[in-house]
C-alpha cells in the first residue's frame, strides 16, 4: 500500500499526529480529517519557501521559520500532551538562552533548506514535509522531522537520510516502551497502523461490512471503523445520520448511517469554515474546520483560515498547560509544606491542652502551703478547704507518699511553672505555624493564578528565599524573562481596577497606591490585593471590586465572599513581615459573588 512504501522511505520531513482513541471526555480537535485541511494550508503557503531560522521554546516544540514569495511564515510543531498540533503561527516566544541540543542538529542540517513538497499520508495524522538542502560536500540531501502526537508519549523525532533517528525530544528506551525505542542511532519507524479504513476511503459498502456485527452508540462505531477520527467528529457524523450524536444502533438503520457518513466524508472539504466555537462562559471551547450542525448551540468566531484559528484557540490553552506542567513540582511542594503545617499545628494545640491544668496546680500548691499539718506524710491523697470559693468545698490534692507536705507543694508550683512555660511557648508555637500555613496556603493561592513564566519565576524565586525549594539552576534564562504586572480591569463607570497574582506583586501594587483609593482584599483568608485607581469611586465599581476580590481567593468556589474594603492609608505592612502581608483598619466588609470569568473578560479581555 502506498503507507508502506512511504513506511521506508528515508527522505522525507514527516510530521506525524498520530493516535485513533480518543477518551469521550477529551476533544482532540486536530483529528485526520481536520489535519488533511491543515496540509492543504500549509502547501499553498510552504512550497518552495527556504527555511531560514529554527527555534525551539519548548522541549516538545519546535517553530520553523519559512522565507516563501517575499513573506516570512512561521511553521509551529507541538508535541504537547494536550495541545498537539501543526500550523501557521504568529505568536511570539521567548526561547533559551542555550538551544537545546535537537535545536542545534535542527540548524545544522536544514537551515537553508527548501520545502518541496507537503502532504498528508493516507488518513493518518501524518504530513509530509519534503526539504531539499545541500550537506557539507555540497551533494543534494534529505532530511526528516517526525512530530508524532501521542497524548503524553508525543515526541519530535529528528531522522537522517538513511532512516536513522538522529535524536528527539524525548528519547524512550524499552524500560519506557516495550513496543518501540526512540534512541539516537535506531532505524526509525513509524507508530504501528491500527487497520481501520482511511476516512477518504470510506464508502457505504466497506463501512458497512466492517460495522457488520458491531452494536452499541453509533459514534463508538465510527470511531472504531474509521481512522483519523477524533470522538467529536465520530459524535457529528451519527448525529448528521440520526439526528442524535448519541444514537444507539438499535434504534436506527445502520445501513443508512454508513451512506450518510461516506457522503458526508467526501464533502467535509466542500465545508471548509474555520472556526473558534465559544462556550455558554463566553470562553472558547474547540476548534473546528467545518460546521459542527451537533454543536449549533455554540457562538462561531469565524477564521480566514485554519491556521489562524488554531493559533488563536491554543494561544491561552498552550500557555495555561505550560505553566500547569512547570508549576506541578512547586505545587506538590506547597502541598507538602502545608500537610507538615497542618500537622505540626496539630501537635501544638495539643500540647496547649494540656499546659491548661496550670491554674489546678498553682491552686493545690497553695492549699497545701496553707494546711501543711493537715497532710500526713505516706498518704496517697488529703481533702482541703478551697478557700477561694464561698462555700469552701473539699477538694481532693493528690500526693506523692514519698515526699512530705511541704515538698509535695513544692512538686505542685513546679508543674504550675512548667506549664505555664509550655502554655506561653505552644502559644507562640502556634502563632508562627499559623503564620506560616497562612502564607503557604496564600502562596497555593498564588500558584493558580500564575499566567507567565515571570510570575511563576517571581513566585518560585520568593519560596527560593525562605527555603521551600532549592535554587534553580536556569536562574539566568528565567532572569531574562519580563516583570510581571497585575491584572488590570475597567470597570463600568471607567475606574481601572488592579489585581496582584503574586506577593510580588501584592507588595508593589499596595506600596504604590495613593492614599485615599480604595484597598480591597478577602476578609481572613488568602487572596489577591486590589486597588480601585482613582479617588470617591461609586458603591457600584466598588462592588464590581469586591466581586473580582472574591473571584482571586482561596475562597474563590464558594456562592458569597467577605470582602473587606478601606482606604489605602489605612493599610500597613510591619516591619520583618513576609512579602504579601499587610494589616488594615477603618475596614468596611461585603458579602458578593465571586466574578465569573466570562464577566471577568468582558472588563478586561486582554487578562484571557
Amino acid at each position: 500500500s502506498q503507507m508502506e512504501r512511504l513506511r521506508n522511505r528515508p527522505e522525507w520531513f514527516i510530521i506525524i499526529i498520530y493516535g485513533q482513541n480518543f477518551p469521550e471526555d477529551i476533544h482532540m480537535p486536530i483529528d485526520g480529517l481536520t489535519l488533511g485541511m491543515i496540509a492543504d494550508e500549509l502547501k499553498n503557503t510552504l512550497i518552495g519557501g527556504r527555511i531560514d531560522r529554527v527555534v525551539q521554546p519548548e522541549r516538545d516544540e519546535v517553530i520553523l521559520t519559512v522565507r516563501n514569495n517575499g513573506e516570512n511564515h512561521q511553521l509551529l510543531m507541538s508535541a504537547s500532551a494536550g495541545c498537539a498540533r501543526a500550523h501557521l503561527t504568529h505568536i511570539k516566544k521567548n526561547n533559551p538562552l542555550e538551544p537545546p541540543v535537537l535545536c542545534m542538529l535542527l540548524r545544522k542540517h536544514i537551515i537553508g533548506g527548501r520545502i518541496s513538497d507537503i502532504r498528508q499520508i493516507e488518513s493518518d495524522r501524518i504530513i509530509e514535509v519534503v526539504i531539499e538542502h545541500f550537506d557539507e560536500l555540497g551533494d543534494r540531501a534529505t532530511k526528516r522531522l517526525v512530530c508524532e502526537f501521542m497524548g503524553k508519549h508525543s515526541n519530535i523525532i529528528f531522522v537522517g537520510g538513511d532512516g536513522r533517528i538522529i535524536d528527539s525530544a524525548r528519547r524512550v528506551n524499552e524500560q519506557i516502551s516495550s513496543v518501540r525505542e526512540v534512541l539516537p542511532g535506531l532505524r526509525y519507524e513509524l507508530p504501528p497502523a491500527h487497520g481501520k479504513i482511511p476516512y477518504d476511503e470510506v464508502t457505504a459498502d466497506n463501512l458497512w461490512a466492517a460495522t457488520l456485527g458491531m452494536g452499541g452508540k453509533v459514534h463508538k462505531i465510527i470511531s472504531q471503523s474509521v481512522s483519523g477520527m477524533s470522538m467529536q467528529t465520530a459524535r457529528e457524523l451519527a448525529f448528521r445520520a440520526t439526528g442524535n450524536e448519541d444514537a444507539h444502533s438499535d434504534e436506527c438503520d445502520m445501513r443508512a448511517v454508513c451512506v450518510s457518513v461516506a457522503e458526508h466524508l467526501s464533502g467535509f472539504k466542500s465545508e471548509f469554515s474555520p472556526a473558534v466555537l465559544i462556550g455558554g462562559d463566553g470562553l472558547p471551547a474547540d476548534v473546528v474546520a467545518f460546521p459542527y450542525r451537533s454543536r449549533a448551540s455554540l457562538e462561531r468566531k469565524q477564521y480566514p483560515t485554519l491556521s489562524e484559528a488554531l493559533d488563536d484557540f491554543f494561544r491561552t490553552r498552550d500557555s495555561q498547560e505550560r505553566i500547569q506542567q512547570k508549576s506541578a513540582s512547586l505545587h506538590r511542594t506547597l502541598k507538602k509544606n502545608i500537610e507538615r503545617c497542618e500537622k505540626k499545628l496539630a501537635l501544638q494545640q495539643e500540647a496547649l491542652l494540656g499546659s491548661q491544668r496550670m491554674e489546678e496546680y498553682r491552686l493545690k500548691g497553695e492549699l497545701l502551703t496553707a494546711n501543711l499539718h493537715m497532710a500526713q506524710k505516706g498518704a496517697k491523697f488529703v481533702d482541703l478547704p478551697n478557700y477561694y470559693e464561698v462555700d469552701m468545698p473539699m477538694l481532693r490534692v493528690e500526693l506523692d507518699e514519698k515526699l512530705s507536705a511541704g515538698q509535695n507543694a513544692q512538686r505542685y508550683f513546679k508543674l504550675y511553672q512548667k506549664s505555664r512555660n509550655a502554655q506561653t511557648l505552644a502559644a507562640e508555637q502556634i502563632e508562627k505555624t499559623s503564620e506560616e500555613l497562612n502564607y503557604l496556603e496564600g502562596q497555593l493561592d498564588n500558584l493558580t493564578k500564575c499566567q507567565s513564566e515571570s510570575e511563576l519565576f517571581e513566585l518560585r524565586s520568593e519560596l527560593e528565599k525562605f527555603g521551600y525549594v532549592k535554587p534553580n539552576r536556569n536562574r539566568r534564562q528565567m532572569k531574562q524573562l519580563p516583570p510581571s504586572a497585575p491584572m488590570k480591569f475597567e470597570a463600568p463607570s471607567g475606574h481601572i481596577i488592579l489585581v496582584g497574582k503574586n506577593n510580588l506583586q501584592n507588595d508593589k501594587l499596595t506600596a504604590t497606591a495613593q492614599p485615599n483609593e480604595i484597598w480591597l482584599h478577602a476578609k481572613d483568608m488568602p487572596g489577591s490585593h486590589v486597588i480601585i485607581v482613582g479617588e470617591d469611586p461609586d458603591e457600584a465599581t466598588i462592588l464590581c471590586a469586591a466581586r473580582i476580590a472574591a473571584a482571586y481567593c482561596k475562597g474563590r468556589t464558594s456562592y458569597r465572599v467577605p470582602v473587606d474594603y478601606t482606604l489605602r492609608r489605612h493599610v500597613k505592612k510591619p516591619g520583618g513581615s513576609k512579602p504579601g502581608f499587610v494589616i488594615y483598619t477603618n475596614q468596611r466588609t461585603l458579602n458578593v459573588e465571586p466574578m465569573t470569568q466570562a464577566e471577568q473578560l468582558a472588563l478586561a479581555p486582554s487578562n484571557a
